[in-house]
């Protein structure tokens, strides 16, 4: 075999890989559960479910337990594995404290329709905004995937003249193709990801108060990207970088606490 043809199947292979991680991007980045959110749980827990129509014909349901007088509600999007359902474990502190949660729902997980993508998420969550009102009461809390959908939606309230009251990024990315580009530097990442969830360019354009609060051990998405969002983002904004926490386990870590912490002191 000479060198020529070696590098030619060498190069072949490449362009035959680089068109399988193409074509299954989306599975590399989503995976849902699609059995339905324990009901009883829910229930137990003071949830009540709220049903949401998107603009494109899906039939979804969010999980909603109301705020105490003068509260504001955390709406909460979850990450891209599981469903919403399986985030009771993450915002039951908050709703013991009285805050009003919403466990915001996906098409293509919990036993919804459709499959994701970055628009498809997007109007799942624009859906679910207008299903609860409350615009100025919203605190919209993105983890780690979530964070993409809770940013873009913060960013279009700002820019429609109706700002959120505040955003919570749990683990974030400065976008997918970024991280893409880290996990995979040896193909065209950056130049080949469909659902780009850009968080740094839109993250200035927000303006209303910022946590975001981040392992310094993450092992899925560096604290190195949550730091990159805070450093580009308008003030008012903080930063909980916290050593020896990981990716999912910031609850271990006194989450709900600095969430707390940062919400009381806009009231």
């Amino acid at each position: 075999m000479t060198f020529l043809t070696l590098l030619g199947w060498i190069v072949a292979g490449w362009v035959l890989l680089v068109g399988l991680m193409f074509v299954g991007q989306r599975s590399l980045l989503y995976h849902p559960d699609r059995s339905l959110p324990d009901a009883a749980e829910l229930g137990a827990a003071g949830f009540r479910p709220l049903p949401v129509r998107t603009g494109d014909g899906h039939d979804l349901v969010a999980w909603h337990r109301p705020a105490a007088e003068g509260r504001p509600t955390l709406v909460l999007f979850h990450g891209n594995a599981g469903h919403h359902g399986h985030r009771l474990f993450l915002v039951a502190p908050m709703a013991a404290r009285g805050y009003g949660v919403v466990l915001a729902p996906y098409r293509g997980y919990g036993g919804a329709s459709g499959k994701p993508t970055e628009d498809g998420l997007v109007a799942d969550g624009k859906a679910t905004l207008a299903a609860l009102g409350l615009r100025e009461r919203l605190v919209l809390w993105g983890e780690s995937l979530g964070g993409g959908i809770a940013t873009r939606l913060a960013a279009d309230a700002a820019a429609e003249g109706r700002p959120v009251r505040a955003l919570v990024l749990q683990a974030p990315f400065t976008s997918v193709h970024e991280r893409a580009a880290e996990l995979y530097p040896f193909v065209p990442a950056r130049w080949l990801v469909l659902d780009r969830f850009d968080n740094h360019s839109r993250i200035a354009a927000i303006g209303t108060p910022l946590l975001v609060v981040h392992g310094e051990e993450d092992t899925v998405v560096p604290a190195a990207h949550g730091k990159r969002l805070l450093a580009a983002a308008k003030d008012p904004k903080q930063g909980v970088f916290i050593r020896g926490a990981d990716h999912n386990d910031l609850h271990a870590f006194a989450l709900t606490e600095h969430i707390a912490a940062f919400l009381s002191r806009l009231d």
